[in-house]
């Protein structure tokens, strides 16, 4: 094996379709020294068997952009490299079964035509035209995709391996890493051995990129990296041929968890069953190779007697092949890209949830771009591997959540979804009391949130639609307490990191766009801007004495905010800890919080000693306490921050005391609708790294008159140029529709763009979004003098579109 090289700049791991994919676009931008290994032959793990569908649409315009690159690529990497990919262009066809699939598949379709993407809705008649051999008597509608399409998995990887080798990359079948080598938080190079034992040796390495598919979770752990995925198995029957049987569309029947592809005169069923059956739990065996998992009729079963009566033709063809091979699932069904937060030279790209081929030409796109520039190209929010938190990478809890996770791919798309499986891992200190008073309990980052509380006698279960679901009325009265009166809710779960030392002024002015030299009990609303001048994080940041500050971030991005603090430290002398876990926190927001918090503490809440964006130590009760005066709900209160060992006795006192005042406890889905009446942003939604913080409508947050900091030359230049998109709330003037995210904007009836979030304003009396319409060269009077819609799920419904806040527009409750 002494072709294999001593060093190399990049070590790719893994030869499916998603490592020659990464191959081919490092060396597409002029990388030399890529050296990819396959333990056994490319494509012997997963790619080989894939049923080779082909979609554009996802469910975020990004993760859209990268289906359609993929098929774009693929129409034209046959004539590039000569292999033949087997790529056609046949079109899809998705039909709805009931009256709310059809809901879910028209606001997909209206998705698709904000993003780009040739699509038209279809009654079930236009539906039997496209695809004669279906029984349409039950079919509610259809969704018709013409440039969607399928191909031949394991060619399209060969394809853009051969692609890789004729611009220099090395591609070496039969050589497995055993073992990677690291030095702090960097990996210095990969151990091999050759498949036959005669053969090993050591690979110094810049960098290494893991594209190890089901077996990622494995080689994340010998490079000291989390890569939670669990392998399942994924049913599939070939027929035998059908005579007279043309090219058809690929057709999705998600009602009956079933895809079907037609392929050389057969038909291809394939499914995504509601119970899935995990697979590998002791590890996946050293000898797999294009392996096969034993049958399993009976589980396959329902899904093919479905599948005879939906297209009949089916019962009288006999059966050619009955596969069932390993597919790898993530916790949330997204996959895992970027850099991995444990380490500085660790790439993912792995656990693709049986959308490899679709995805893998834009992936290895998105993942080169970021390798060479060192940057995202563009939000990649939805499949960041920093989104994971560690204890997600448990055996177990993987083990549970993959149960499910395979079947929630055709499952109903329903707002407001909850994971059914592997809960309760990750609890706030008042999590028991919550129960006790109704809370029915959501899950983010496996922290267990009251999202909503039921009534006395109501079920503590979600009821899912398009429509008002059962809870809507009781998050109403909720956001109707907080506005009106007083309302307290857990807000343990948000990220909680101390910076402290002697340095950590200068570094914390250094990320932050706001200027954090303040006095001790100032809280500061900033944001961590990349180069660009987009926005990486959004958080609040309150100084706790000269040389220690407290960052608050969202849940889900504790992590990743973290990680980006730690990756800028430099010589800075700071110290940086996650201390989430280490305080409960309960908010106290409404016009009557004030009289709440004089009932339970001696200490003074008055204007003159704590006005807003302050934090003082109280005594609460028996025990000690510290509040923020903030609100991201947008009315009078205080973040009520305990320790842990005392949050019982404060949510006890607290509550004791709001009885005769009408104190209501309330859920997460009430923070969301008042925010967004408030027109305050949310992190991963409204505000990415792709965003502008000008852009974004949050200039005031960001102080260019400090020292330097990360992206202040963009922001100059934004602020010198003026916004190239701006932000509007948008309000709805039928009172009836609900938004939720994505729907397309329509302004003075041309497609403008998408909302990034929406959810119902309580107060204001109608469904409330908020979205950016590019305005380059344009004043804020030409943006609001425009007329605007907004398309729900094919209706175009007028709106009104403001640049400030509907509700409260100068912050006058906050302050009183």
């Amino acid at each position: 094996m002494s072709d294999l090289p001593n060093k190399a700049r990049v070590v790719i791991i893994g030869g499916g379709v998603i490592g020659c994919s990464v191959a081919y676009h490092l060396t597409k931008l002029g990388w030399k020294d890529v050296v990819l290994l396959e333990r056994k032959q490319l494509t012997s793990g997963t790619t080989w068997h894939a049923a080779g569908l082909i979609a554009q649409l996802r469910a975020t315009a990004n993760m859209t952009k990268l289906a359609k690159y993929s098929q774009e690529l693929y129409g034209a990497l046959e004539e590039e490299t000569g292999v033949a990919t087997g790529f056609k262009r046949c079109g899809s066809i998705t039909v709805a079964l009931t009256e709310e699939r059809k809901e879910e598949i028209f606001r997909q379709a209206a998705m698709a035509r904000a993003f780009g993407v040739e699509v038209e809705e279809i009654s079930p008649e236009e539906v039997k035209t496209r695809y004669e051999h279906l029984n349409v008597g039950d079919v509610t509608a259809g969704v018709w995709l013409p440039k969607d399409g399928q191909g031949d998995p394991a060619n399209i990887a060969l394809a853009l391996a051969k692609g890789a080798r004729q611009r220099g990359a090395l591609v070496k079948e039969r050589i497995k890493v055993t073992g990677i080598a690291k030095d702090g938080r960097r990996v210095t190079g990969v151990d091999w051995v050759s498949d036959d034992g005669q053969s090993q040796g050591h690979i110094e390495a810049d960098m290494v990129v893991n594209c190890a598919g089901m077996w990622g979770h494995e080689v994340g752990r010998m490079a000291g990296v989390n890569v939670p995925l669990h392998a399942c198995e994924h049913f599939y029957i070939v027929t035998e041929g059908i005579t007279g049987l043309t090219q058809m569309p690929v057709l999705r029947v998600p009602d009956e968890c079933a895809y079907y592809k037609e392929d050389a005169g057969k038909i291809l069923i394939g499914a995504f069953e509601p119970n899935a059956k995990p697979w590998a739990m002791n590890g996946i065996p050293d000898t797999f190779e294009f392996d096969q998992l034993p049958e399993d009729f009976d589980h396959f079963e329902p899904i093919l007697e479905a599948a005879c009566n939906r297209m009949p033709m089916l019962a009288e063809a006999g059966i050619h092949t009955f596969f069932n091979g390993p597919e790898s699932f993530t916790p949330d069904d997204a996959y895992h890209l970027g850099l991995a937060p444990e380490m500085d030279n660790v790439w993912v790209a792995a656990g693709f949830n049986s959308i490899g081929i679709q995805s893998a030409g834009g992936a290895g796109m998105a993942l080169a771009q970021w390798m060479e520039d060192g940057q995202k190209p563009f939000d990649l929010g939805d499949v960041d591997i920093s989104r994971m938190q560690p204890f997600q990478g448990n055996k177990h809890y993987l083990f549970e959540r993959s149960k499910e996770t395979l079947g929630l791919l055709y499952a109903d798309h329903f707002p407001y979804r909850q994971k059914a499986t592997a809960r309760g891992v990750r609890r706030t200190p008042f999590h028991h009391h919550l129960l006790e008073q109704g809370a029915v309990m959501g899950e983010i980052g496996g922290w267990e949130r009251a999202n909503w509380f039921a009534d006395e006698g109501q079920e503590r279960e979600y009821q899912y639609s398009w429509k008002r679901q059962n809870w809507f009325e009781n998050s109403a009265a909720e956001h109707r307490a907080v506005r009106e009166n007083v309302g307290m809710y857990d807000m343990s779960s948000f990220g909680k990191i101390r910076v402290e030392g002697p340095d950590a002024e200068i570094f914390l002015n250094y990320i932050c766009g706001a200027n954090l030299s303040v006095p001790a009990g100032k809280i500061v609303y900033t944001q961590f801007l990349n180069t660009r001048g987009g926005i990486e994080a959004d958080v609040t940041v309150t100084r706790l004495s000269e040389t220690a500050y407290l960052v608050v971030t969202p849940a889900v991005t504790r992590l990743a905010d973290q990680t980006w603090m730690m990756r800028h430290v430099g010589d800075h002398q700071v110290v940086i800890t996650d201390v989430t876990a280490g305080e409960g926190v309960l908010a106290v927001m409404g016009p009557n919080a004030r009289k709440l918090l004089q009932k339970v503490s001696p200490n003074d809440f008055s204007n003159a000693v704590n006005p807003f964006g302050t934090a003082q130590e109280i005594e609460l009760g028996m025990g000690l306490a510290r509040v923020h005066r903030v609100t991201y709900v947008g009315e009078l209160g205080w973040e009520i921050y305990v320790g842990a060992d005392m949050a019982g006795h404060a949510f006890e006192t607290l509550h004791e005391a709001g009885q005769d005042m009408g104190l209501k406890l309330c859920g997460m889905h009430m923070m969301d609708s008042c925010r967004i009446e408030k027109g305050f942003r949310h992190f991963g939604h409204d505000i990415t790294c792709e965003d502008n913080v000008i852009d974004a409508g949050l200039g005031f947050a960001v102080k260019t008159d400090k020292a330097d900091f990360i992206g202040r030359t963009a922001v100059l230049e934004r602020k010198e140029v003026g916004p190239k998109n701006r932000m509007l709330q948008f309000k709805l003037t039928d009172a009836e529709p609900l938004l939720f995210h994505n729907e397309p904007i329509i302004r003075d009836g041309e497609y403008v763009g998408y909302l990034s979030s929406g959810n119902y304003g309580h107060t204001l009396g109608a469904a409330i979004g908020m979205g950016y319409v590019p305005c380059e060269g344009e004043s804020a009077a030409d943006v609001l003098g425009a007329t605007y819609e907004i398309d729900v799920c094919g209706v175009k419904v007028k709106a009104e579109a403001s640049l400030k806040s509907m509700y409260d527009p100068k912050s006058e409750r906050v302050k009183v």
